[in-house]
Parts: C-alpha cells; structure tokens; sequence
C-alpha cells in the first residue's frame, strides 16, 4: 500500500476531492490517505503560508501529494501556497497533458494532443520585486543552467519514454539573449543528445498563436515558467475545457497532483463541479506510484463516461450530450463504467517499469570571469539625459560613463528628443581601454557619486565570461 497525502481545499475542492477519491477506491488503487488542511482556513488563522508544519511533515513524509484548489485571500500578507510548494520541494517539472476528446467535448481541433513541459522554479515566478523609485518597479527574472538543463531533459526523457516524436523549445530570445537565450542554448544541446527525436524551437509569441490556431503541429512543448503557465492554460481551453485539465509537478524526491482550475466558490456546494480534472491529476499520480494497471481501468472508464454523454454542466451541450450530471452523479457514473473500455475515444495502455534517465547536475567547468564594469541606477527627477550625464562625467576615474538608458532605451549619447523618460536611469559606467579595474574602482566611483548627491539606488556588475560579454548592451545599440 502506498500512502500519499490528500489536500480537500477549498470552494468545489471537497466535492471534487470526495468524488475522485471514492472513484480510485472503487478502482482498488492500493493506496492510503492521509488528509492535510491548507489553505484559506489556515491563512485566516494567521498563517500567511497557508500551511502548517505537520502538513509540510505529512507531505516529505509520503513524497506523494494529491491536492485540490485552495482559495488565498485577497490582500498582500499572503503568499501563493501553489508557488511555495513547488519551490519548496523542488518540483521542478509542471507536466500538463492538453488532449481533444471531440466530438464528445467539443473543440475546433479533434486532433489536438499536446504535452506542455514547463520550468516550474525560476523565471520571473523567483518573485524578487522591487519598487525603488517614485514612478518605477521592478521584476527580477531569473534562469538558471541547472534549472535549465533539469526541465528540458525532463521533456526529451519524457518524449522518449511515452513515444513522442518532436520537442519544441518556445522562448523570447530574439529580445532576452541571455536569460531565454541560455534556455535555448541549453535546448541546442540536450537535443543532441536524443538524435531519434525531432525538435523546433519557437518565439514564443508566434508559437502561442499557432498553438491556438493548429496545435496539431506540437507534440511536446518545453518552456520557461511564465510563459508554459500562460500556454499550458491556452493549451487546455482549446483542447475542450480547462476544467478537464489535470497536471503533475514533479521533483526529484516529491511529487504533487493537482487540477489546474481554480476553487470556483461560486459553485461550492451546489454539486455541480466536474471532478474530471482532479481526477486525471490522479491518474497521472497512478502511474507515478507505479500503478498503471489501475490508472488505465480509471481513465478507460472515465472516457467510457464522456463518450457515453454523461457530462456536468461546464461541457453539457445539448446537441452531443445525452445526460447533465452533478459531480457525485458523475463519479458515480465512472464507477459503474470500471473495467469498460471506450469505443470511439482511444482507450490507454500505459507502459510498466519505466525510468527516467535524470542524471544529478554536474557544475561545468569554470570560464575566466573578468570585471568590466558598472551599471549604476540612479533615482534621478530630470528629463534631460544630458544633463544626468554632465553630472556623472565628472566622476570619470578609472572607469568612464559610456552610455545612459532609461526603461532600457538608450537616452545618452545620442538620444533622441521623443523618447519618454521617467526617474530610473541606468548610467554604464566600463573601464577605460586596455586598464584593470577592480571591485574598490567601484566602490570609489559610488562613494563620489555620493558626495554629490546622486541618489544611486541599486548597482549591477559587468562581467565577461572567456571573453563574451555576460550583460546586455540595452536597445537602441
């Protein structure tokens, strides 16, 4: 018997959570539950986390977490339980199968069958923010190499094992070089590493509108998070509903099973929830714990249910569907379906023994790391670039001012009249041709800025890597 931890939420939470739960006892799941409180209760007692200490205990314990939504409170004193999980225990993978079962739920794409792979730890999800000027904020976005290598040979290992033909890389590397450019460098290179696999690589704004337009061109889809959190969703509604969408946040020790909808409060209680999308989480949780032979008779039977036409309101439709169920007339309806297999609706078969080759991340070897410079950011009222740089020319010593940007868009030298400045000034200060510069040229270079009152508000150090330049150089280059 396996124990795993159950998580009843919040709004539909408790209704969907009892249905697929009666749904893998009636299966014969081998499994124990131990259930946990998070969420809106335990925020509202105080806990900005929305969880305990015993439910975390619970939850490294069984390495298994099977949870349904949780509501978080409007106000800025509380956390998302969703990201401090996932961080916390390291579930790096988000996997979020996105497939069309038309015409029995309909889609404009009955052919649609797509595997989104998304990076579930760094990019801007890090939640490093900062407000340090009157008129500007700030996101800190963040992607590692480990990060970066552990995701997308996730997404090849996965392809290999399920049968998949083609990976796709989607990043915004045409505008972020280094971050999503080292996503797909990192990409480039796994990819060599698995030749029987065919890959693409996409812009992600142009991949989003033709996964939209003709998923059928995708098979599995590797991202950083933003962006999969965005597609994955986009990916499910036009698969049929989003409400029928399971997803599985893998770790290296834990794992956690979830539906990707909300708590839906408005329809708390009313026995209308589809418990379908906790309940193909849970299928995936089956086949995680290494009972497939259990996840097939639960899916065969819940596909035997929606081709029969037996639906909840969410996908009702009254020319396809025969039956309108509510959540406890549904499970009840997979159940009766156990050990029946679709008829139109092609029925799974899942692989036994399979193991993903996940080697540890070893650090590359070290590249010659020089320093060239500063960036200095200044909280700065004027709006004449030429102006802030007489100011900062004069502090020219062992490192010269060579350009100043404002929201990222060159303003000095050479800027023009009609760009809008507010009061964030980035002024690039880089060592003087063929001179050393050190971290006390630095320190120098800010204390004078100092001394004549120039508000520095935050500093970044520029640094080449082997000779290539590890910074940005800044639009309008």
């Amino acid at each position: 018997m396996q124990k795993i931890t159950v998580a009843k939420g919040d709004g539909i939470g408790p209704e969907i959570m009892d249905a697929t739960l009666k749904i893998l006892n009636a299966a014969g799941a081998k499994i124990i539950f131990e259930e946990i409180e998070i969420g809106k209760n335990v925020y509202l007692s105080g806990n900005s986390s929305g969880i305990d200490t015993a439910a975390w205990n619970s939850i490294r314990q069984n390495k298994v977490f099977l949870k349904a939504p949780i509501t978080t409170p409007q106000g800025d004193g509380y956390k998302s339980l969703n990201v401090t999980i996932r961080k916390s225990l390291g579930l790096y993978a988000n996997v979020r199968p996105c497939k069309s079962f038309h015409p029995f739920v309909h889609s404009k794409h009955p052919e649609m069958d797509v595997v989104i792979i998304r990076e579930n730890e760094e990019d801007l999800y890090a939640g490093i923010e900062h407000q340090q000027t009157q008129e500007v904020v700030q996101c800190l976005k963040l992607l590692t190499r480990p990060g970066c290598e552990r995701i997308i040979r996730y997404a090849f290992e996965y392809a290999k094992i399920y049968k998949r033909k083609k990976v796709s890389c989607f990043v915004k590397d045409n505008i972020m070089k280094l971050t999503d450019g080292l996503f797909h460098k990192v990409f480039k290179e796994i990819a060599l590493e698995y030749p029987e696999i065919e890959t693409d690589t996409w812009i992600i704004d142009i991949g989003a509108a033709r996964l939209a337009d003709e998923p059928e061109l995708f098979d599995v889809i590797v991202t950083p998070n933003l962006y999969g959190d965005i597609i994955s969703d986009i990916a499910a509604q036009v698969s049929g509903s989003i409400g029928l969408a399971g997803s599985a946040n893998i770790g290296e020790e834990c794992a956690m099973f979830e539906a990707v909808h909300g708590s839906a409060p408005d329809i708390a209680g009313k026995n209308v929830a589809n418990p379908s999308g906790l309940l193909r989480a849970a299928v995936m949780m089956l086949i995680h714990i290494g009972q497939q032979d259990v996840a097939e008779e639960v899916k065969n039977a819940w596909s035997k249910t929606i081709e029969e036409g037996i639906h909840t309101q969410d996908i009702y439709k009254s020319n396809t569907s025969k039956k309108l169920v509510g959540t406890g007339e549904f499970a009840k309806a997979v159940i009766e379906r156990l050990g029946q297999k679709p008829e139109q609706i092609k029925s799974v078969e899942y692989s036994r023994g399979v193991k993903f080759n996940l080697p540890k991340y070893k650090r590359k070897e070290e590249r010659k790391k020089n320093l060239k410079g500063v960036d200095v950011f200044i909280d700065w009222k004027g709006t004449d670039a030429n102006i802030l740089a007489s100011e900062l020319i004069k502090h020219n010593s062992n490192v010269e001012l060579l350009m100043i940007t404002n929201r990222g868009v060159k303003v000095w030298p050479d800027g023009f009249s009609e760009t809008f400045c507010t009061d964030h000034w980035r002024c690039r200060y880089e060592a003087k041709e063929g001179q050393p510069i050190r971290t006390k040229d630095l320190l120098n270079l800010l204390n004078t800025l100092d001394d004549d009152n120039l508000e520095v508000i935050k500093t970044e150090n520029l640094y080449e890597f082997d000779g290539v330049k590890g910074y940005s150089l800044g639009q309008g280059q």
